[in-house]
């Protein structure tokens, strides 16, 4: 199995573990090394009083991005750190693309980037995480 198919089947075995992703109707898209590519439908369910995505389901879904990369290797991580910068607002109907890249690893830490865009292409959000290696396997292979 090579480092791509790894990535593929931790993410997916993740997000078949969770109770969140499913429930949010998340979508894993695209995973290989270092990289994931993650959707989300915006229900009505999903906004906040101002009838706009609540920041808390932009940033679970840019998460779960970060999630897939920082334990793509088969080392269990979890985020140390994260922030978003939200830059627009989402309507219900509107599908969210979270694509998330590690941009750093230095021994257990690792830094991942993630944008999240709006079906139309334009940026919603830029979240940035810090993640820590746990030790220990996330899937046994």
């Amino acid at each position: 199995m090579d480092a791509d198919e790894l990535a593929e089947k931790i993410a997916r075995s993740m997000l078949a573990a969770e109770g969140t992703g499913p429930s949010w109707g998340l979508t894993i898209e695209e995973v290989r090394e270092d990289y994931a590519r993650v959707s989300m439908p915006v229900r009505a369910d999903m906004l906040n009083g101002h009838g706009f995505a609540h920041g808390g389901m932009i940033f679970a879904l840019a998460d779960s991005a970060f999630a897939y990369v920082c334990n793509g290797a088969n080392h269990a991580s979890m985020a140390a750190q994260a922030s978003i910068v939200f830059l627009d607002k989402v309507r219900e109907g509107e599908t969210l693309v979270a694509e998330a890249k590690e941009v750093a690893r230095e021994g257990r830490a690792g830094v991942t980037r993630v944008t999240v865009r709006a079906d139309d292409g334009r940026t919603v959000a830029e979240f940035t995480g810090y993640s820590r290696t746990l030790g220990g396997a996330v899937v046994e292979i």
